[in-house]
C-alpha cells in the first residue's frame, strides 16, 4: 500500500493566497519563508493542501499491512483553524524541543498553532532545521 498524498505541479503562491480566513494568507506566506531560510529549498504541493519541503522514503514498521511511500521532510498547511505543521516532532530531538514552541495542540503527526504570534519562532526555526535533516533512512 502506498500513500495517497503525492507532489503536484500546482502553485504554492496561489495555494497560500487562497487561504482563509485573511491572516492565514499572511500567517501562510511568513510560514513559507521561514521554511525556505531554514531548508534551502523550494517548497512543492503535496496534495491539494500540503506545502512540502523537501521528501524522504519511508517504510512503516507495520507487521500487518506494510505501507510505504515518500513524505515532506517538513511542510504544512493554513488551515481555516490553526496552522498544521507536519515533521516538527518526528525525530526525538523534535519532540524534545517542542514543548518549547508556545501555544500549540497535537494530532497524529502534526502540531497546530492557531496564530503565528503565538509561538517562539527562533523555536519554529530550530524545529524545522531538526525535522529537515532527516535522510533518506527508512526508519527516519
Amino acid at each position: 500500500m502506498t500513500i495517497k498524498t503525492q507532489p503536484t505541479d500546482a502553485s504554492v503562491q496561489e495555494f497560500l493566497d487562497r487561504a482563509t480566513p485573511a491572516h492565514r494568507v499572511t500567517e501562510g506566506h511568513r510560514v513559507d519563508e521561514i521554511m525556505r531560510t531554514e531548508t534551502g529549498v523550494e517548497p512543492v504541493m503535496w496534495g491539494p493542501s500540503i506545502v512540502g519541503y523537501g521528501s524522504y522514503h519511508y517504510v512503516s514498521p507495520s507487521k500487518t499491512s506494510r505501507t510505504e511511500g515518500d513524505w515532506p521532510k517538513v511542510g504544512f498547511s493554513p488551515r481555516k483553524s490553526a496552522l498544521s505543521f507536519y515533521g516538527l516532532k518526528d525525530l526525538p530531538e523534535g519532540a524534545a524541543l517542542l514543548p518549547d514552541l508556545g501555544t500549540y495542540t497535537e494530532g497524529a503527526g502534526c502540531v497546530y498553532v492557531k496564530r503565528l504570534e503565538q509561538i517562539d519562532l527562533d523555536v519554529l526555526r530550530r524545529l524545522i532545521r531538526i525535522a529537515y535533516s532527516r535522510g533518506d533512512d527508512p526508519r527516519s
